[in-house]
């Protein structure tokens, strides 16, 4: 693997494509976010859902997806892409796609991956329009459209924001959702993103940062703040990160610069501080694109980010508690 500070080399996205190709058809072990109305509904992942069945759990199989797509733009050139290709024309059809859109329609599956899985599918999407032919882009938007739609219904009842470091948390559902809402040039949705965005955190301040938790792979505190980075005009969060984190660039509080420690990774929840490690690494180096050129915190985030990156690239994969997803937390920090 190169030097923790590399971007997305060429062999780095040939591996996390590799990696990717492994699990996304892979349906078993899976565990499954499905309500049994009745026994007829007790059936496997692949009659469920005809795309998404595979890597472990349906919202790993999106992002699996979505690092497939991410590095079959930025790296044309890499042996994988044909593999890619056939896989997304295999599963992109009109009616895979209209089978995982109806399985919302079920009345059990009102909360079904909500928020992580819906911010997933919408982050996909957002990748798939970035490329030349948007064929898959197209085939997808039936799906992508279903879940925004459940983002602008659930979003203004939502009068407080979940505060956690894994799947329900909401600054990292509206910080990935904000790239659909880019992509499509939905004013409305964004708008919409930054309202409640603001609403939630808008007055933070002087975050503890009490983290990490046993089984985070995200750090409740930057990805809040990546929520912001991504959602308010540039000196607005710059006058907000300056309070909620006054003390950052003297490398305080010391819990979001020191990586975490990974006792076990053939344990799926203690192996989340893999993810853990590398979504804090995406968090600072997007930060400190948005400090301004003379900011202190620049050169300590950058080396913060360094180090959760050395502490849990190079265990992307070898467990497949780790192997079915960790690779796209890579990605999104190797291309922040």
């Amino acid at each position: 693997m190169s030097s923790p500070s590399a971007d997305l080399t060429p062999q780095i996205a040939s591996r996390f494509a590799r990696i990717a190709l492994g699990h996304v058809a892979r349906e078993y072990p899976n565990k499954m976010d499905h309500v049994l109305e009745g026994p007829g509904d007790a059936v496997g992942p692949r009659a469920l859902h005809p795309i998404f069945y595979g890597s472990f759990d349906w919202h790993s199989c999106v992002h699996g997806y979505w690092t497939l797509a991410t590095v079959r733009r930025l790296h044309p050139e890499i042996p994988e892409a044909a593999a890619i290709d056939d896989l997304f024309a295999g599963a992109f059809t009109a009616a895979n796609v209209e089978a995982e859109r109806a399985y919302l329609d079920r009345p059990s599956s009102r909360g079904f991956e909500r928020p992580y899985g819906w911010a997933w599918l919408l982050r996909l999407q957002a990748e798939l329009m970035r490329h030349e032919d948007q064929i898959w882009a197209r085939r997808l938007a039936p799906l992508a459209e279903a879940f925004a739609e459940r983002f602008r219904t659930y979003l203004p009842k939502a009068t407080y924001p979940v505060r956690t470091g894994v799947h329900n948390s909401t600054a990292f559902a509206l910080a990935l959702a904000a790239d659909y809402a880019k992509a499509m040039e939905d004013a409305a949705l964004e708008a919409l993103l930054r309202g409640t965005a603001r609403s939630w955190y808008g007055d933070d301040r002087d975050a503890a940062a009490w983290e990490p938790s046993g089984d985070d792979f995200l750090s409740p505190t930057l990805v809040e703040a990546q929520a912001m980075r991504t959602l308010l005009p540039a000196a607005e969060f710059q006058a907000w990160f300056s309070a909620f984190l006054p003390d950052a660039a003297k490398g305080a509080p010391a819990s979001l610069f020191n990586p975490a420690t990974v006792s076990d990774r053939s344990d799926g929840k203690i192996a989340h501080l893999d993810g853990l490690n590398l979504s804090r690494a995406w968090c600072w180096r997007a930060i400190s694109t948005s400090l301004g050129p003379d900011d202190p915190l620049r050169a300590v985030a950058h080396a913060a980010a360094d180090r959760h990156l050395a502490a849990s690239l190079p265990h992307v994969a070898g467990d497949y508690m780790g192997e079915h997803w960790l690779a796209s937390f890579a990605l999104l920090a190797l291309t922040a």
